[in-house]
């Protein structure tokens, strides 16, 4: 009898669909799917698909389980990747009494204040922090910790919404802009300064068992706020350094503090300049597109199928054997509007040569991104960390993105 194991997977994005393929082509599995949009061609991946109209709101997720567990018998398993849904998922698990990341787990994960005070109580080195739903509450953080501050949503995703205030006039400004109140709380944390970094694990039966580190060139926020800056991630092939090993033992604790029994997270984690470490985030589920793709390219793994194994089977694919570097370069130009011209393709395309692994290119005519993800990528493997590095600083010189004001 196989087993029913449904994907929560509302739009059918590349990425979310390599996920889906590993699942499906898992053994003993019966892939059930909850979209709001079915893939055009990949709806045979599915035995059975329902189709919801708001697939993040839980009593949706909830209408959908139930219409298919009426249909193939009772869940074994209820899945996905989304960030924003990991605890609507972790309630339907409840509901319906499916294993899996529970909902305490789930929302001490999501929810970024706290986190940090369940982190902060096992000892691990976080940013300082306030959940503040006034303005005066906010004025008496910055005079106890000081400008630069951080602003962010206490359950964002990445540096999505988040952004750096210098004054009293700027905190005031921006808490205006998001409308801060009992009913819209905002976090706000001192700024960590050094290099940013993230660490990949993979956790079977609520014990860490591989892990990954890359380096961000530089720091999502940084890119945000400096138009002109494309941003970088690189994957070095020694992870033997001490900043490293410290990030280790750091993420370790924290998935053991959170309480993760089975799945995969993504940390981000600065090293100041005196050497110390701090966490900035922390998050149960893959990390981004490229992160997740290069975490697989490094150690010559499926990291989709691996996800998989890891979160429906409780088993790790392994051994992960660090086998190469891998980067991704995020492109964008100067400016704004939309995508006029692409030059370099070529050139870049010659000089990267077998190293290249995938590139996406904006379409002309599309607007200017404003993520620091930019407009598109070009991600490179190499066995050398240097070579990587400098395939790296030729797709940031040699492909430029032109735009024209709309």
């Amino acid at each position: 009898m196989p087993r029913n194991v449904i994907f929560v997977a509302p739009f059918p994005t590349e990425v979310t669909m390599r996920f889906v393929r590993a699942v499906a082509k898992m053994d003993d599995v019966r892939l059930l799917g909850i979209v709001h949009t079915p893939p055009a061609d990949e709806a045979h991946l599915y035995a059975d698909i329902v189709r919801v109209t708001h697939p993040t709101n839980l009593s949706d997720t909830l209408e959908g389980i139930e219409l298919l567990r009426r249909r193939h018998g009772e869940p074994f398993r209820v899945v996905g990747i989304l960030e924003a849904m990991m605890v609507q998922l972790a309630q339907a698990r409840e509901r319906f009494g499916v294993a899996g990341t529970s909902v305490k787990t789930a929302t001490l994960f999501r929810e970024k204040a706290e986190m940090k005070d369940a982190l902060r109580a096992a000892g691990i080195p976080v940013a300082r922090h306030r959940l503040v739903t006034a303005e005066h509450d906010a004025r008496s953080f910055a005079e106890e910790i000081g400008y630069p501050l951080v602003l962010k949503p206490p359950a964002g995703m990445g540096a999505k919404a988040t952004f750096r205030v210098r004054s009293h006039n700027e905190l005031s400004a921006a808490l205006a802009g998001v409308r801060v109140g009992p009913q819209s709380p905002v976090l706000v944390e001192e700024m960590l300064h050094g290099s940013e970094h993230s660490f990949e694990t993979i956790t079977v039966g609520g014990e860490p068992r591989v892990s990954s580190v890359s380096d961000y060139r530089p720091g999502c926020l940084e890119v945000l706020e400096n138009p002109w800056i494309q941003w970088a991630v690189v994957l070095p092939r020694e992870t033997d350094a001490p900043a490293y090993a410290k990030a280790r033992k750091i993420g370790f604790d924290a998935i053991r503090a959170l309480g993760l029994e089975d799945g995969m997270t993504h940390m981000e984690w600065f090293e100041r300049s005196d050497g110390s470490l701090a966490v900035g985030e922390i998050a149960a589920r893959p990390p981004g597109p490229q992160l997740c793709q290069m975490t697989g390219l490094v150690h010559d793994i499926d990291v989709y199928r691996a996800w998989a194994r890891a979160t429906i089977d409780g088993v790790l694919d392994a051994p992960w054997e660090r086998k190469y570097a891998a980067g991704c370069a995020y492109v964008r130009g100067i400016g704004g509007g939309r995508v006029a011209a692409i030059t370099g393709v070529r050139e870049t395309s010659e000089a990267l040569g077998n190293s290249l692994v995938e590139a996406k290119l904006p379409t002309i005519g599309e607007h200017k991104n404003a993520s620091y993800e930019g407009d598109g990528y070009v991600v490179v493997r190499h066995t050398s960390t240097e070579k990587v590095k400098e395939l790296i600083r030729t797709v940031i010189e040699t492909l430029k993105i032109h735009y024209v004001a709309d």
